[in-house]
């Protein structure tokens, strides 16, 4: 996140409250002042102002061990994923695609070089890796990021992929680029990608593009499921199908809604006492 702007109306002091959020994390849900300040490089009299003004906002709170994320963070988020109205025409359809597979369903959109998960249908199994809406992972070694990745022209791939992960995860699929290459060809000329613990042990999925109206993709949607529990003949046999099926049922729907006339109505003209 940068700290200086570009322009005459940049707010630093805003980009620093945001760059103290983004520094909580799964390896450090808890930091003390001292932690923050090292984290975000930020003078101490600084990181503390910030702290303060976020919990008077009710975004972090005081515990024991420092400063905690509230669950209020999680509107920032929501409000996105509101705002584009994906999830309202996603969730029905990502119900019964979880429902019919018996498995973990969830969309992702790509931010950088990683995947941030939007909206998830989860199943109670254990799996490796917990995910919830705002996770991220390195993109290339996910099906949801293979196929937004296989999706953009080849300069802004190039861009994309060069920007380092803010995941915190190492994926164990370490391609050279002639195999990144071969892999994302392939993803783009079958119109649907697998993965098989390239992420991490235990996690095998497929994963198929969600596109607008004008038939852009701007999301990946997937059925995720044990390695231990789910053969990949059974993942690309039977779940496949289902998730090419919910995945042209959300794109189509999403570009109904787009289409749909947007009417402002005028306020009623007030009543004068």
């Amino acid at each position: 996140m940068p700290r200086e702007g570009t322009g005459p109306d940049f707010i630093e002091a805003l980009a620093r409250g945001l760059e103290v959020i983004a520094a909580f994390g799964p390896n450090r849900p808890a930091m003390t002042l001292t932690e923050v300040a090292a984290a975000t490089s930020l003078a101490r009299p600084t990181a503390r102002r910030i702290l303060l003004t976020l919990e008077e906002l009710g975004y972090v709170r005081a515990a024991e061990r420092g400063y905690l994320l509230t669950p209020r963070v999680l509107e920032l988020g929501v409000a996105y994923v509101r705002s584009t109205g994906l999830w309202d025409v996603a969730r029905p359809h990502l119900e019964r695609l979880s429902a019919r597979t018996d498995e973990s369903c969830s969309i992702a959109q790509l931010d950088g070089s990683d995947i941030v998960y939007v909206a998830r249908v989860s199943v109670p199994k254990i799996v490796s890796l917990a995910v919830q809406i705002g996770t991220r992972f390195p993109a290339l070694a996910t099906s949801l990021g293979k196929v937004q990745l296989a999706a953009l022209p080849p300069d802004e791939l190039a861009a994309v992929l060069a920007e380092p992960s803010r995941s915190g995860l190492v994926a164990r699929w370490q391609p050279d680029p002639a195999e990144r290459d071969a892999e994302l060809r392939d993803v783009r000329a079958r119109g649907w990608a697998l993965t098989d613990e390239q992420l991490t042990l235990g996690i095998r999925s497929v994963a198929a593009p969600l596109r607008d109206g004008s038939g852009r993709v701007i999301a990946g949607i997937n059925v995720n499921c044990h390695a231990a529990e789910t053969t990949v003949e059974r993942l690309l046999d039977h779940h496949l199908p289902l998730l090419l099926q919910a995945a042209g049922d959300i794109s189509a729907d999403f570009a109904r809604v787009q289409d749909l006339p947007h009417v402002t109505v005028p306020a009623l003209p007030q009543a004068t006492p």
